[in-house]
Order: structure tokens, then C-alpha cells, then sequence
């Protein structure tokens, strides 16, 4: 008998917790057993390793073999055990030493030729072992050669990349050693693209601005054509510069489903999903849980382009997230928790045909029509929502004309200066400020006062909407470089929730 232990992780949310992989091999009629809760595509591994370990010129041993991927209660899936597997196995049975295997987590994809292949959450993997505090932190990562790059991007960590079963095991033999990849952690400003582009359109500039000094929340209305999208896909561009620690955070969520790029490090995201989109596909689900795109938008921007076409019940699974910044995917089986602090922006025509209030009076929508269009946009998810504006068509001059509007750099450095104001105050944005919070940094004098006390009642405004009217006051307030909020920011601060057109 003989018994050989690898170690790796596996994927419960954004966690990779370690697993233990014990290889036994025992006298008796040939068996290949996996255990330890392995989901469909892990008991595949069988075959997998099985060919893996001939075609690369290694015999498999003709014994008993016990695969225990412990902890027992934690479910085991995808293909990353195939390498742990197959070392054990090998080290089992005396064709590589196992003396020192303590030394690496391991983690892959075999190839029927013994080629490695890239495993999802190879990030998520390394923050365990490198970033949480870690007694494991001594440890190398041996990964696929694709999974390794985006490994890399943590700071500290030690990566050994692979391309073969055969070049692991001529590594752990001291034949031919792994050369650690080194780090290359770097934050870039995000240049592609430039609010430049965008003709006109000043008001809607201005509020997208105060949005992304205070991380607020915002949805536009107004004809088709006016340049909503346009102004969406470019707000990333006046965003402040992603943190570390965001652009880990980010990239380890993207790396669950295979989506992230290492040319993309540091960059906010941006979700658009189709309004045909499920709530699933929005907040996340499934029998092994994944992130929704709200999760896969955490740090960066979530997009709903119109915004009415969605499923009403669709909708309404944003309003918890907008407001705890994560989300809770319960299972029969299986609990996940995902980060989701995104910034929603979304877009509506505001009406069926589009044309209500236009200059060429094109509408023809009936009144009853209209509320009904409206009123697939429930009460609360608008009340969530802190800056409501209009976006009006632009006139022919201003559309022929030359683009002249500011650049995307001047924007975001007096972004970036009033988001660095934020965390010196308060540490967060506005966005995240709590009632009590409120009412410490959100200073009115009289004047305000007396305004916010007419617009509550002239507009029938919430409790949240009051808040989230001081809230934004306190950005444009950050914008001015002012310690105090004055009247006129709590005046402007008013027009970005009083548009009729998404008034109800």
C-alpha cells in the first residue's frame, strides 16, 4: 500500500478553500475511485488522467486506486483536479518523489496527450493562498500556462506555469525546475473611449459626472438617437482609477467564468446585458452557483439599455443589491456569496414610440399608453435611483457640427480629486453613506433647508429620496471643492430627480 497527498483548491463563490487530494493504491482487482462530493466532470477525470499518464510515456499502475478530495462536504467541480490527480498517482506509485509535494498547490486540466489546459478562478486561487491571511502563503502555485498570467497579477505570489503533465513532473524530479512568473501588477487609465465624442449634450455630461465623483446611480431618458448609449459606454472613462485591491476583486469574479483578460487589469468593467435577459443571468444562479452580470459588473458599471423591455420581475431582483453592494444565491444544496457594488446606469425612451416631447412632434402616444409604458418600472427600483435626467434630441446644427465637448482625462482628474476628498472624509463614496453618516457629513444651512422642505412636498419625495438628494448635494459639493454644502448644490442636486417624464 501506498499513499501520496497533493494540495489544491477548489471554488465556493469568490473563495478557493484548499482541498487535500489523497491518492491510495492498494493490492486487489484494478479500480479507479474518486470520492469526496466530485461533481460529473470531476469522476471524468478518470479517463482523462488515465490517458494522460500513458501518452506521456508513464505507467498506470494496474491496483487499486482511492481518490479522497477532502473536506468531504465541500462539492468538487471542473476539470482543475486533474493535475493533483494524476501527481498523485504517480507519486503513489513511485515514478516521482513525494517528498516534497507540500511545497505546491496544484491545480489543471489534462489533455488526452498530457497537455494542460487553463482552469477558471486561477485568481480567485491565488488571492487564497497569497492575500486572506494565509498559513499556505510558503506554498507555489503550479498552473496551466494560461491560468498562470492572470495568477501573476497578485503581487506576492510565487507561480510556476506549466504546459504539460511531463514538464511538472520533470520539475518535482529536479531535472528541469519551473521558472516562477513574475508579478506585473499595473493599473492603467482606461482610454477606450472619450467623452470627446459625444456632440453637445451638457446637462447629461454634468449629471454623469456628479455619478461618477459619487458613485451614484442614474437613468436617462429621452428620445432614441439622443446618445444615451453613447454616453453610457463612455462613462467608464471619467471613472477614478481602480484601486488594487478593486481591480483584484473584479478580476477574481471575471476569472470564475473565464471571462477576464490580463490586457483588461485595472480597467472598470462594463456589463450591457439584452433586455431578453433572465433574473438569473442578471443576478447569477445555477445548480453550482455563478456570478450574475450585476457580480461580474462589481467595481465598474452595469448598463440596462431600455430599460422598460425587461422583464418587470427581472427588475425587481436589482433592488437588494443596489443597496447592500452583494448578493445571496441560495440553493437546495449550495450557499454562494458574490460581491455586486456596481453602478447602475440605465436608459428609457419616454414612450412607446420614443417621440414624446421631440421637436418634430412625431408623437402620437395616447396618455393611457404612456402610463402603461411608464408603470413597467416599479415605484421603489426608481426610488433606488439617484440621478433621474432628460436627454433631449439635438438640433440639426448641433449634430452637423464639429465635436468640441471636454475630454475624458479633464472630466475624470476632477473626478478622481473629489473621490480622494470622499475617502479622506468618510472612507467610501456617497453612494455609501448610511443615515447616520448623513447626518454627520452632509451639513445644509437654513436656506437648503427651507428648498429641500418644497421639493419634498412639491414632488411628494420619499424618505430614500431625501436622502439620496443630500447624498448627491454632497458630490456636487466634493466637485466644488466646498467643505459644506450650499444651496446651489442642494438646487442642483433637486433638478436631477424632479425630470417629469419618469416622474410617477
Amino acid at each position: 500500500m501506498s499513499l501520496a497527498i497533493l494540495h489544491s483548491r477548489a471554488l465556493s463563490g469568490i473563495h478557493a478553500p484548499p482541498v487535500e487530494v489523497e491518492v491510495h493504491l492498494a493490492n486487489g482487482l484494478p479500480q479507479f475511485c474518486i470520492v469526496g462530493l466530485p461533481e460529473a466532470e470531476v469522476k471524468e477525470s478518470r479517463d482523462r488522467v488515465r490517458a494522460a499518464i500513458q501518452t506521456s510515456q508513464f505507467e498506470f499502475p494496474s491496483r487499486r486506486i482511492t481518490v479522497n478530495l477532502a473536506p468531504a462536504d465541500l462539492p468538487k467541480e471542473s476539470g482543475r483536479y486533474d493535475l493533483p490527480i494524476a501527481l498523485g498517482i504517480l507519486a503513489a506509485s513511485g515514478q516521482i518523489p513525494k517528498q516534497h509535494l507540500d511545497q505546491y498547490e496544484v491545480a489543471g486540466e489534462l489533455a488526452l496527450t498530457g497537455e494542460l489546459r487553463p482552469v477558471h478562478g486561477a485568481l480567485a486561487m491565488a488571492i487564497g493562498i497569497y492575500q486572506q491571511n494565509s498559513a499556505h502563503a510558503h506554498r507555489q502555485l503550479i498552473l496551466p500556462q494560461e491560468s498562470a498570467v492572470e495568477a501573476s497579477l497578485i503581487t506576492n505570489a510565487q507561480i510556476l506555469p506549466a504546459q504539460s503533465l511531463l514538464q511538472v513532473c520533470a520539475h518535482l524530479k529536479g531535472r528541469q525546475p519551473l521558472k516562477t512568473l513574475p508579478a506585473h501588477p499595473h493599473l492603467a487609465p482606461d482610454t477606450r473611449y472619450d467623452f470627446h465624442d459625444v456632440k453637445g449634450q451638457l446637462y447629461a455630461k454634468r449629471a454623469l459626472e456628479v455619478a461618477a465623483a459619487g458613485g451614484h446611480s442614474v437613468l436617462m431618458s429621452g428620445p432614441p438617437g439622443t446618445g444615451k448609449s453613447m454616453l453610457a459606454s463612455r462613462f467608464v472613462s471619467i471613472l477614478p482609477a481602480m484601486t488594487e485591491q478593486e481591480a483584484l476583486e473584479s478580476a477574481a469574479i471575471q476569472s470564475l467564468n473565464g471571462q477576464f483578460k490580463p490586457q483588461y487589469w485595472g480597467l472598470r468593467p462594463y456589463r450591457a446585458p439584452h433586455h431578453t435577459a433572465s433574473a438569473v443571468a442578471l443576478v447569477g444562479g445555477g445548480g453550482t452557483p455563478r456570478p450574475g452580470e450585476i457580480s461580474l459588473a462589481h467595481h465598474g458599471v452595469l448598463f440596462l439599455d431600455e430599460l422598460p423591455e425587461f422583464d418587470r420581475k427581472v427588475l425587481e431582483v436589482l433592488r437588494e443589491p443596489l443597496e447592500s453592494g452583494h448578493i445571496t444565491i441560495s440553493r437546495a444544496a449550495r450557499q454562494a456569496d458574490f460581491p455586486a457594488r456596481f453602478q447602475l446606469i440605465a436608459a428609457m425612451n419616454p414612450c412607446p414610440c420614443g417621440y414624446l416631447s421631440h421637436y418634430n412632434n412625431r408623437c402620437r402616444c395616447t396618455p393611457d399608453k404612456i402610463h402603461r409604458y411608464r408603470n413597467k418600472i416599479s415605484g421603489p427600483l426608481l426610488d433606488r435611483i439617484d440621478i433621474h435626467i432628460e436627454v433631449a434630441a439635438l438640433k440639426q446644427e448641433d449634430l452637423m457640427g464639429v465635436a468640441n465637448g471636454e475630454h475624458s482625462a479633464s472630466i475624470r482628474a476632477r473626478v478622481q480629486a473629489a473621490h480622494e476628498r470622499q475617502l479622506a472624509r468618510q472612507q467610501k463614496t456617497n453612494q455609501g453613506l448610511s443615515t447616520a453618516e448623513i447626518e454627520q457629513f452632509c451639513h445644509t444651512d437654513s436656506e437648503s433647508l427651507q428648498m429641500l422642505k418644497q421639493a419634498i412636498s412639491k414632488f411628494n419625495l420619499s424618505a430614500r429620496a431625501y436622502h439620496r438628494i443630500l447624498k448627491v448635494a454632497r458630490s456636487i459639493a466634493d466637485l466644488a471643492a466646498s467643505q459644506d454644502i450650499q444651496s446651489q448644490h442642494i438646487a442642483e442636486a433637486i433638478q436631477y430627480r424632479r425630470s417629469e417624464s419618469i416622474q410617477y
